[in-house]
């Protein structure tokens, strides 16, 4: 591979962004690639996928490049000496790389291979936590987590089916694969710009992990009934819910975030789903008014997010233990006050995009054994595993209200 200096330079500054700055890395990485408009999609893919990778594996390419934070100028350049030495390239004779120890840098490697908390490039309390939660599984999965998620599309059935899409992708010259397990999904062959197809201006797909496209079905709504996507941010599992539910019946999406509705709309137009309805939790009376009133809900609940680790690996930086027994009482309280819109009969999906049984199972068995839960039972349950599905880790569990 030939190193340009002026992409190098562009990762360097994104990486002090996201490292000193405490910007994430995919809004670091999207106002870098603004810099230059004569950058090409190799160009800018480089960019991306250099700068993830050092977050991925910082704590390893700190160790081995022998730097600590706060990184200065010249600490982010040796972060991309350990990249380029250990993906098996030579180093330009750059003056940011002259007297670079490349054999120290593969010794030190081999070194490190045999700590899982640097192999892996993991906060010691997160190792800890993995090993508690998960046991012996933690080592496979923590080792998927770390590897670069695919580019998976969910057809819009609203507008076109999964065959006419993949052709009309073809017309792009991006080649796609489906998957028996994920019937609305095409898989990239290769990693490509969507956003900028016709078939994505046109509403035909979005893009949303495999695993995540699970959850709506899990659901099984019926079109003309009335749905609750409780937490639905900006509207990816609700946009798949009204093509379940054929623009039939109607969807209450609610979230706390303003901004994040008003870009559920937007998706919404683009999609052709028309029976959503967006409503602000900007008090309790929200949830008061429905009470009784839904045939279905969706609680696609706020958790640590280490599902979802190849999507947003700056996370495992970010996040504190603190913010994940925090994060718990809130996922215990969202179950309790939302159960409540159900009517008797209804069903309820709550899940996360974690894999800790703390954040899944046991906020379920917390809730059916709560007062607010006596009225449902358990039909269902399930988790994906990134080392074993291949796709983002997420828990689903479908509870049923009982007939009283």
């Amino acid at each position: 591979m030939r190193f340009h200096h002026n992409l190098v330079q562009a990762t360097v500054d994104a990486l002090h962004n996201i490292f000193n700055d405490g910007k994430y890395a995919d809004q670091a990485i999207q106002k870098i690639l603004k810099r230059d408009s004569r950058w090409g999609s190799r160009d800018r893919g480089f960019i991306a996928e250099t700068t993830y990778d050092i977050v991925r594996y910082k704590r390893l390419y700190a160790a081995i490049a022998g730097v600590s934070e706060p990184f200065n100028k010249q600490d982010l350049w040796r972060l991309t000496s350990v990249w380029i030495v250990l993906n098996g390239y030579d180093l330009p004779a750059w003056e940011e790389y002259y007297n670079t120890p490349v054999r120290r840098i593969k010794g030190k490697l081999d070194e490190y291979q045999k700590d899982r908390k640097l192999r892996e490039s993991i906060p010691d309390w997160l190792d800890e936590m993995g090993i508690k939660e998960l046991g012996n599984l933690w080592e496979q999965e923590i080792a998927a987590l770390n590897k670069q998620a695919p580019v998976v599309l969910r057809v819009n059935r609203l507008k076109t089916d999964l065959d006419t899409l993949k052709e009309k992708m073809v017309a792009e010259e991006i080649a796609t694969t489906k998957h028996e397990r994920f019937p609305d999904a095409l898989i990239l062959n290769d990693r490509a710009n969507v956003f900028r197809t016709q078939p994505f201006n046109d509403g035909l797909f979005e893009v949303q992990d495999a695993g995540s496209q699970l959850i709506a079905d899990f659901l099984k709504p019926e079109p003309g009934t009335r749905v609750m996507d409780a937490c639905a941010g900006a509207g990816g599992k609700t946009l798949h819910l009204a093509a379940m539910m054929e623009n039939k019946g109607q969807i209450i999406a609610t979230d706390i975030y303003k901004n994040k509705l008003h870009e559920l709309k937007r998706r919404a137009r683009r999609a052709g789903a028309h029976n959503i309805e967006t409503r602000l939790l900007d008090s309790t009376k929200v949830i008061k008014k429905l009470d009784g009133k839904m045939d279905a809900l969706l609680i696609d609940a706020p958790c640590s997010g280490l599902g979802v680790l190849r999507r947003n690996p700056d996370a495992k930086w970010k996040l504190q233990p603190e913010f994940v027994e925090e994060i718990k009482k809130t996922q215990q309280e969202i179950l309790q006050s939302y159960s409540r819109v159900l009517k008797p009969g209804g069903a309820m999906v709550y899940a996360t995009c974690s894999i800790f049984q703390s954040e899944n199972e046991h906020q379920v068995e917390t809730f059916l054994n709560s007062e607010s839960g006596k009225d449902f039972e358990l039909e269902d349950s399930q988790t994906l595993y990134a080392h074993r599905d291949g796709f983002d880790g997420f828990y689903m569990a479908r509870l049923k209200k009982k007939n009283v």
